[in-house]
């Protein structure tokens, strides 16, 4: 397989079912799989044109197979008053690595950060993640020292956005 050609393509509706398998092996490989919800179909309306959040969803193939994925979306930096990318996750499978997989998903994120006019591209990696570390770090990548990523979800979530005034939104008040 050391001879076979990667290309990466947006994801079609055809993929659906082996992007979820995909996924399902990464949830696995991250420890996360009690944290795996959903379905092909849930995952396709948002790929495929949900409304919100609007994805993209890259593949790679290698050879005939499908062999990785990377999951993208607009953010914004308040601070540089411009768009920026956010990878959520990217994912190759295990008989595809060490082969360029990675590096085609990664260029290809990287191309689609420039032609979106976005100033960067950004991304979490679990700290016990030694072989995506130093990949991020054979990149160039650097860790954006003194920020932690945090979460809100489940029961805090509701109990916080039913707490806020009007039910959603934060508001403030300087009187």
């Amino acid at each position: 397989m050391s001879g076979t050609s990667v290309a990466v393509r947006p994801a079609r509706a055809a993929d659906m079912e082996e992007l979820w398998g995909m996924m399902r092996e990464f949830a696995v490989y991250e420890r996360l799989e009690h944290e795996l919800a959903g379905s092909p179909e849930a995952l396709a309306r948002h790929v495929l044109g949900g409304r919100w959040p609007a994805l993209d969803c890259l593949i790679a193939e290698a050879g005939d197979e499908l062999a990785g994925f990377a999951v993208c979306f607009g953010a914004f930096s308040t601070f540089r008053a411009r768009p920026l990318l956010w990878l959520e996750d990217v994912f190759v499978r295990e008989r595809h690595r060490g082969r360029g997989v990675g590096l085609a998903l990664m260029r290809a994120v990287a191309a689609l950060t420039l032609e979106r006019g976005c100033v960067r591209v950004d991304w979490a990696v679990l700290e016990w993640n030694q072989p995506a570390i130093e990949f991020y770090r054979r990149l160039g990548a650097t860790r954006s020292g003194g920020w932690h990523t945090c979460r809100l979800e489940g029961e805090t979530l509701r109990r916080l956005a039913g707490g806020a005034p009007g039910g959603g939104g934060a508001t403030s008040s300087t009187t």
